[in-house]
């Protein structure tokens, strides 16, 4: 228990330092050109559909994988695709290590062509935690992104480096019943803040706040979906430029067990 207390703790104050760091960063003198330069915030509508599978292969190992179809302007054209797969370790007290490589399709903006490729290794702490009418997820992800180069809407050599770090708070509370089983509905809540880090950041050290609230159902042990509404709003690198999307956000959550039962 002091073990947990503990962990819980250090997540919180870290997620406090990130907050305040992010206000510092965008508060920073460096930040000069951004700040006196008109700030323009433009306005989208988006649907996000995601799945997300975790299958246990022993006591201390599993997989991971999430499939990301991102559609923007309510569904009009693409805005992103995400494959990524890890390999989790788990530790005592429901703390898990992760560790993994994300291929993400960015595509362009309206009257232009060139898809651009990222390539993104991540690491990812998580823990959760299971009480009567309340179930809590955190985890903290650093990930490094290396995105093509694109000028004149074609691709060209090289890649742009960053790295980013992400912090992830979920709260579900059962709507009927004391724990999360299968046939409970839930409310669900999460918020994650993304901070960039690098030589060619200079104006975007906040990257973007995801913030979701929604309801959830479990359909059986190992599956339930969850369906919201999320605002995601970004800092874009020239700095005084923001995005603001509304998105309606339905992503699936399956964990399969593959341990042998004792008999």
């Amino acid at each position: 228990m002091n073990t947990m207390k503990s962990l819980s703790i250090f997540v919180t104050s870290s997620l406090v330092k990130i907050v305040s760091l992010g206000s510092i960063l965008l508060c920073s003198p460096d930040l000069t050109h951004a700040q006196t330069a008109p700030k323009q915030i433009h306005e989208q509508g988006q649907v996000w559909l995601g799945y997300f599978n975790q299958t246990r292969l022993s006591e201390k190992f599993s997989l991971w994988l999430d499939l990301h179809a991102r559609r923007t302007d309510l569904l009009e054209r693409w805005s992103t695709t995400i494959i990524r797969p890890g390999i989790t370790f788990h530790l005592p007290h429901h703390i898990n290590l992760t560790a993994g490589y994300a291929y993400i399709s960015h595509y362009p903006a309206a009257g232009l062509q060139t898809i651009r490729p990222e390539h993104r290794s991540w690491q990812q702490l998580s823990w959760t935690r299971r009480v009567k009418k309340l179930q809590m997820m955190q985890w903290v992800r650093f990930e490094q992104r290396f995105n093509r180069k694109v000028a004149n809407d074609a691709l060209v050599e090289g890649y742009n480096f960053n790295y980013r770090l992400r912090y992830l708070l979920s709260i579900f509370i059962p709507l009927k019943g004391d724990f999360i089983e299968a046939g409970t509905p839930f409310f669900a809540f999460n918020d994650e803040i993304h901070i960039n880090a690098g030589k060619q950041i200079t104006y975007n050290y906040f990257d973007q706040n995801r913030f979701f609230v929604g309801f959830g159902y479990q359909f059986s042990k190992t599956l339930n979906a969850q369906l919201g509404y999320m605002n995601l709003f970004q800092q874009l690198p020239a700095g005084n430029r923001f995005n603001n999307n509304h998105t309606i956000r339905l992503f699936f959550f399956n964990n399969i067990d593959l341990r042998k039962k004792e008999k």
